[in-house]
Parts: C-alpha cells; structure tokens; sequence
C-alpha cells in the first residue's frame, strides 16, 4: 500500500501547530506555535486573543512545517483539520486555513474532532488495542468511554460540571498561582503533605465525575483563612487537592475496567502530562493485568499529530468531508 501523507492543523484553543503524519503512526515534522506566554498575562486564555494570534501564525506554522520534512502540499495524501470542540474563532481559522489548502491543491479534506486526536495520539509510534477502556482528562472534558473497535464509542460517563483540568487551573488561581494551572499545581505539590482535609468526590456508583465540589471548598479554605487574618499552606492544599482528584480519576476508571472486562487502557488528554497522575494510572493498571497506553507528554497536550493520527483512520475508510464543513465549539465523538 502507497504511504499516506496527512497534513494535520490543530486550533482549537491556545496552540497553532501543523504536523506531516505519515500512515497514521510517524511523526514527520510538527510545529507547535504557543502563546501560553500571552495567555498567562491574563490568568487564562482570552478568546478573541487566541483567534488573532492564530490568524497571525497559521501560514508561517504551515511553511515551517513544510520546509521541516522537506516536502510540499503536493506531496500530501489528504488536509485534515480540527473542527470540533474548541473556541469557534481559534477553530474557524484552521478550519478555513485547510479548506483553502483542500481546494487550491485539490487535496481531500478531513475534519477531525479534536477528544478522537487525544485518543489517536496513542497511536504514534505504536498501535492502540481493543477492546478498550480509553480516559480523555483536559481542560474542557473528563471522559470515560468504552471502545470495542476502532472509531466505536460509547460513554460510560463523564463529568457533571468542571473538567479535571479546568478545575487544576482554577485552584491555581486560587493559590495564585500562573496559568496553566495543571502543572503548578503538581510542582507545589511535590512540597507538601496530604494533611488537609477534602470532600469527598462523587461516590454515586456511577462512572460520572464532579470537581466542582473541590474547587468551592479550596476557595472557601483560602477565603476563611483570609478572613481570619491568616493565610493556607499552599504546597498541602495542592497536595491534598491533587491526591483527592486523582484519586476519584483512578478509582473510576478501575471500576469501568472491571464493569468492562477490557485489558487495555487509553488515557489521553493534556492532564494525562501529569507525572503524578500517569503514575497512579499506571499503577492501578498493574494491579488489575491491564496494559495503559499513555502518549508521550508533547502528544498529551494540544498538537497538530494527533490530528493528523486520527484523520489516518478516516482516511482508510474514505470518510471525507465537504468544504461547507463549520466549526463548532461543542461536539460529542
């Protein structure tokens, strides 16, 4: 079979990155443009700020990625795009910066949603195994799902509120503390001592999650030592803070494993570049005979490859889309 070539652009949020992935696996070149340093001027992303850088660097992003590899548009098999979830105006310039590549050099164009990156991204330099249970942990989801095959969902649960990694970076800002949150907060936390008390998170049954509990109770701990003329030891409350969220992360998805009878484990999502939590995932894993695909931590984050991964199985099914394709900030696999 001849190789397959995807130019890959990923803007969902706060990274422009394009990559060149080759037959869903090989990572080419990438190029990952972040303006996490303006963001962190404000305490998080600004919407229409994102949009602007984007429109800024799409084009240089794309040439540098080309002049990486050594390769031109023509060389590519197809153009794939994120297209959903993500803030619509970082979103529409991808989007429409691919569809000008799809009709200028006639290329097929694939959109992808952006939580089947995440999950695809286990698939660079390796192949993923069903049936699994995959975990999608990011800023915007907390996700467990079951698939039996390739591109086959089915939610076992998800969160009822905040996502794990919004929650991160709300506590931080609590703690005062930069954006992004997630990895302050592991770095306080390395510090501290489990030694404050936190609520329990939900404990229904099911294999739904809520923080949003946690966050109030961090933000009242601060706020009534504030009040008293006092102030937190910020290294245990993250430590305390991370060890209870993890926690309820481990102790549901190992309940999905076993309701599931699945021996592989997907965990995917920027919050999976946790060393903290990748190794308590890793560790339950053990304990139940699971095997974990975890992706390296430059693919755990937003990137372009995983895009490029993901569109490599639309590909092989010739599941192309048209050009009248627009974005979306909300969209369920």
């Amino acid at each position: 079979m001849k190789d397959v070539y995807i130019l890959a652009i990923e803007s969902s949020c706060d990274e422009t990155s394009v990559s060149i992935v080759k037959n869903g696996r090989d990572d080419i070149a990438t190029t990952v443009n972040s303006q996490i340093d303006v963001h962190t001027l404000y305490g998080g992303v600004v919407p229409e700020l994102a949009s602007r850088l984007h429109l800024e660097n799409i084009t240089l992003v794309i040439d540098k990625t080309l002049k990486k590899a050594n390769m031109s548009v023509e060389d590519m098999s197809a153009i794939a795009v994120t297209y959903s979830p993500g803030l619509l105006g970082s979103l529409l310039v991808g989007l429409e910066a691919a569809k000008a590549l799809s009709l200028v050099y006639n290329k097929p164009f694939i959109k992808v949603n952006h939580m089947m990156g995440h999950i695809a991204a286990n698939n660079i330099g390796r192949e993923l195994k069903y049936p699994l249970v995959s975990l999608v942990i990011s800023g915007g989801h907390t996700d467990l799902m079951y698939m039996e095959k390739e591109g086959s969902i089915k939610y076992l649960g998800r969160t009822l509120d905040d996502a794990v990694g919004e929650c991160f970076d709300k506590v931080a800002r609590i703690l005062d503390m930069p954006y992004p949150g997630g990895p302050n907060v592991e770095k306080c936390a390395e510090n501290g001592k489990n030694v404050v008390p936190m609520p329990k998170l939900l404990e229904d049954g099911s294999l739904n999650f809520s923080f949003s509990g946690i966050k109030s109770h961090v933000n009242n701990l601060v706020h009534n030592a504030k009040q008293r003329g006092g102030s937190v030891v910020k290294e245990d409350v993250a430590c305390s803070f991370q060890i209870a969220v993890t926690d309820s992360l481990v102790s549901k998805t190992r309940q999905a494993i076993r309701e599931t009878g699945v021996k592989y484990l997907s965990i995917a999502g920027g919050v999976a570049a946790s060393s903290f939590i990748r190794e308590k995932l890793t560790k339950m894993c053990e304990e139940e005979g699971v095997k974990v695909f975890i992706p390296e931590k430059k693919y755990c984050t937003d990137n372009a490859t995983m895009i490029g991964a993901a569109a490599y199985m639309l590909y092989k099914n010739q599941e192309f889309s048209g050009l009248d394709v627009n974005a979306s900030s909300q969209g369920d696999l």
